[in-house]
């Protein structure tokens, strides 16, 4: 690994602390991985961009898959997972989580978080897209990841665990050998600490979750910038198969011009036997799959929007008036009230549905126990390529992927400490040059961003689609470079200008990947290479910035992910 010696325009750290680990993230990945190294005895800092509570685990309505029900294996979790996955799941990665997966529920359960029951005594599981089993557990109906949240933020305050919140990570440290010292991040507003300063570490966990608001609409909330691939890139990391981002099928539609954070439709609801439909009431997904509206999401999704252009429709329906009053208000009581609140009542008329950006199975390329290619840099959750999710994330697999790999990587720097007593001293980070390496976009680039990746890299691509995108993002780029090249001007530093920054840098890796996949595989459709070729495309692609700033995208040979040491 060569670092790129990129950084954001930012003034100098004003203060720094020291710890064993910094977990940058507050969602179940990042929180599990606090926990486990607090309990090992490691001085553990959890850096947040919010409150603890505001990520995007606490949004998740459907619930967490494991093969905990009677009949049920890990092997038959496996099989689903690998095929929604398309060919590019790494199988030992997903047998690791199918296995592992019970036990690390179990865990959380422990630690306090409350899933619903059957009237048995037992956990309440439900089905969902690709799922063949009821493996789906879930709490409060729908509100899954609330309580997981919940549990996980109650039990970090209970033990006393640092935490910095309101602050955006910048950079990644390291120190004279290349190895992760760090990071220099900007806190928002009052508290112990104000403005930019560093936490000096020998171990950084990224758990930065995903980057939604890449596009006009998703389901991701607002801090979901993509700030930890980005620092990723930056740091000299290989990121992966950023080009698979999955657009749920089943987003509460509210009109063409809605921007930002949209309300889910938990797959859930199709779970409990909810039905797709036309404006004029046909069902369109069946004879589409053996599973009907339970496809893996990929399928569905395109199906929704094939059928959306068939009727020149901006949205389809979802129809779930049948399960009445009752149920809707105990079992999907969030989506009840997200539907009525904008003025819909699922009880007696179909709900207006259609994609939206959703998640990012690609991200910072891992080994199984969640490192990346820059010694001492791990990642985890959403922000990470593990492997698991292949070119579509089966339906509840994310929430366990947070868990069980999170808990490997804590194994890990426990391992690597006790073999490596010198590591056990806090790291001498290689001072920054004070000059800008990269420049910082106006904060009104963030929308430009958006409405460029929506229009030329949604649902539907195609080389000219992706063509005209990356052409858009390059002329920011350009831009953004001349002004400091020619002026010696950037935007000013701020959490605005840091975020689209960030966004840009994701988008411009996402639509390069894209546009060199030459196939549909899993959620990339391509309109003009419509088949999955495997003889050409069973492999994935590796990103990683130059000194230049410019983008180093390949291949690799097969569909194995090299090691990352």
């Amino acid at each position: 690994m060569t670092s790129t010696g990129i950084r954001l325009h930012a003034p100098a750290p004003g203060w720094a602390i020291a710890a064993d680990v910094v977990v940058v993230g507050s969602g179940v990945a990042g929180l599990t991985a606090a926990l486990r190294c607090e309990a090992a005895g490691l001085t553990t800092v959890v850096v947040t961009k919010a409150r603890l509570d505001d990520g995007s685990t606490r949004w998740a309505q459907g619930g967490i898959a494991a093969a905990l029900g009677e009949g049920d294996t890990p092997e038959q979790h496996l099989d689903d997972t690998l095929v929604a996955g398309a060919g590019l799941c790494d199988e030992t990665a997903v047998r690791l989580l199918v296995t592992e997966g019970p036990g690390a529920v179990r865990r959380l359960i422990e630690t306090g978080a409350h899933f619903d029951e059957s009237s048995e005594g037992g956990l309440a599981l439900t089905r969902e897209g690709g799922h063949h089993r009821r493996r789906i557990v879930h709490a409060g109906g729908d509100a899954t990841g609330a309580e997981i949240s919940r549990a996980l933020v109650e039990a970090v305050r209970a033990r006393g665990l640092r935490t910095i919140e309101n602050a955006l990570v910048l950079d990644l440290l390291t120190d004279a050998e290349g190895r992760t010292a760090g990071v220099t991040l900007h806190v928002m507003g009052e508290g112990q600490h104000d403005g930019v300063g560093a936490v000096h570490a020998p171990a950084v966990v990224l758990a930065t979750g995903g980057m939604g608001q890449v596009f006009a609409a998703t389901t991701n909330p607002s801090v979901s910038t993509g700030d930890g691939v980005a620092l990723a890139l930056r740091a000299g990391a290989e990121v992966s198969d950023l080009e698979f981002v999955q657009f749920h099928p089943t987003v509460l539609f509210l009109g063409t011009d809605a921007e930002g954070q949209q309300p889910l439709v938990s797959e859930a609801v199709r779970g409990e036997g909810a039905h797709l439909v036309d404006a004029d009431g046909v069902r369109f997904m069946a004879g589409q799959h053996e599973l009907a509206e339970l496809a893996p999401r990929d399928i569905v999704a395109k199906a929704i929007m094939r059928r959306m252009q068939e009727r020149d429709a901006e949205h389809m329906f979802l129809d779930a008036r049948h399960f009445g009053a009752e149920m809707w208000e105990h079992r999907f009581p969030t989506i009840l009230a997200a539907c009525r609140a904008n003025g819909i009542d699922p009880v007696n008329e179909p709900i207006p549905i259609a994609p939206a950006a959703h998640y990012a199975s690609g991200g910072v390329r891992t080994d199984d126990h969640g490192r990346t290619t820059v010694p001492g840099l791990y990642a985890s959750g959403e922000c990470a390529c593990t492997g698991v999710h292949g070119a579509n994330r089966l339906a509840s697999n994310s929430l366990l992927e947070g868990l069980v790999y999170a808990e490997r990587i804590v194994a890990d720097i426990v391992a690597e400490r006790a073999a490596d007593g010198l590591r056990a001293r806090v790291p001498e980070p290689v001072p920054h040059s004070d000059e800008p390496a990269h420049p910082l976009l106006a904060p009104e680039s963030r929308f430009a961003v958006q409405r460029i990746m929506t229009q030329g890299a949604g649902v539907l691509r195609s080389a000219e689609s992706l063509g005209g995108a990356a052409e858009q993002l390059q002329r920011l780029h350009t831009d953004a470079q001349d002004a400091l090249d020619v002026h010696g001007k950037t935007a000013e530093p701020g959490v605005d200008t840091w975020e689209a920054t960030n966004l840009l840098c994701v988008a411009r890796v996402l639509v390069a990947a894209a546009q060199l996949r030459e196939e549909t595989r899993g959620c990339h459709w391509r309109e003009d290479h419509a088949e999955r070729d495997d003889a050409h495309w069973r492999r994935h692609i590796v990103v990683t910035l130059d000194p230049d700033r410019s983008l180093a995208v390949h291949p690799t040979d097969t569909a194995n992910f090299p090691p990352t040491r």
